[in-house]
């Protein structure tokens, strides 16, 4: 923990490292849940994401404090169908089934038109009423409502307005202040990376990515076809294993220090969101020969089971990608011994440190297809 002014407290992330194996299996789906009202809302794009996530936690996620976790059904005798509504009313902010899921500190959040990943500070484990798991997700949820609510995403107004990123996550910030203020009081920091695909309403129409990054998660942007990288965003610390991260005590503001770049993308371009449990682990190219590796064995009919044709990774291909990514990941961060990212940025900083870096390690997946019909 660093200071850099009397009143404001940054929290780095490093602590001690125990080089033990984990017994935390890694989980993975296609998208996260939404509730129904969402679920019915049209995106009006001719574009989507076809999607798959992998999550793998150092340690298991802490419970959300109530009120943002209700107890469960108290009745043995509930009826079955309503099973899965006795979960969603589980995890509620404001009347709204929170959005995304919690990997350790980290969350994610997959959707057909917009993907995320932050990291919250774990350090804050350490602090009284501290809960970075918990501002990671809010983040991410309230970031994700404004994106649903937004007339320029949902509906014909896209044609003549475009979306504004920055706008809602500064939104989405505001709002966590509040849901975490008195008489609720939960402390905490994440950074924050997302991905909106629209599209140019103009001919030729094709898609547009708008990439919103604060902190030192990552977006990459892949043309399989091409074998390369064509956007990655760039990481922002305040110093090293410091990034900038929205919360308690930070002078960052999405306002004043988040970066949304648009980006021309085509379709079966691969766009990645993942936290630093990726990126501090491997070097750009390993990712880039492990998602291409990973795509030519769904191609070929190796692995999985497709839903519909495997071009590209379509049908499913994202799921394993995301679960081939973590896998290589986390290899090299149980690994006392091996080479990596982190070790190699420590030592540039003077720092006595070898192998990899023990993490919360989350991957989002998204493939670019055009609707249908």
């Amino acid at each position: 923990m660093r200071t850099a002014t009397a009143s404001r407290i940054f929290l780095s992330r490093t602590q001690p490292r125990r080089w033990l194996a984990s017994h935390t299996e890694t989980s993975a789906g296609t998208k996260t849940p939404l509730p129904d009202e969402a679920l019915n809302q049209k995106v009006k794009s001719p574009f989507y994401f076809d999607t798959g996530y992998a999550l793998f936690a150092k340690r298991p996620s802490r419970p959300f404090p109530p009120p943002f976790l209700s107890p469960p059904s108290g009745s043995f005798s509930d009826p079955l169908s309503t099973y899965h509504r006795s979960r969603d009313r589980r995890q509620w902010v404001n009347g709204e089934m929170i959005r995304g899921i919690t990997n350790g500190d980290d969350a994610v959040l997959v959707g057909e038109n917009f993907i995320g990943a932050n990291d919250g500070v774990g350090a804050w484990a350490t602090r009284p009423k501290g809960h970075a798991a918990l501002w990671s997700r809010l983040i991410l949820h309230f970031w994700a409502l404004e994106v649903e609510r937004d007339a320029s995403v949902t509906s014909v107004a896209a044609e003549s307005s475009e979306p504004n990123p920055i706008k809602y996550l500064q939104k989405a910030y505001e709002r966590t202040i509040k849901a975490t203020s008195s008489p609720n009081e939960w402390n905490g920091t994440t950074t924050a990376c997302g991905a909106l695909l629209h599209y140019d309403s103009k001919e030729p129409g094709g898609p547009l990515l708008y990439v919103t990054n604060l902190g030192d998660s990552q977006c990459l942007v892949m043309r399989p076809k091409q074998e390369e990288i064509i956007y990655k965003t760039t990481e922002q610390w305040h110093w090293f294993d410091c990034p900038r991260q929205l919360g308690t005590n930070s002078p960052d503001t999405p306002n004043d220090n988040a970066v949304m770049d648009k980006v021309d993308i085509e379709e079966n371009d691969v766009v990645l969101t993942m936290s630093d449990g990726v990126v501090d682990n491997l070097w750009e190219h390993e990712v880039l020969e492990n998602i291409l590796e990973s795509i030519r064995k769904w191609e070929s009919g190796e692995v999985g089971e497709a839903s519909e044709d495997r071009t590209g990774g379509a049908g499913g291909g994202m799921l394993f990608v995301a679960e081939e990514l973590v896998k290589a990941a986390r290899l090299v961060a149980e690994d006392p011994y091996a080479e990596s990212p982190f070790m190699e940025r420590a030592i540039e900083e003077g720092l006595a440190m070898e192998g990899g870096k023990l993490d919360d390690i989350s991957v989002v997946a998204a493939l670019c297809k055009r609707r249908k019909g």
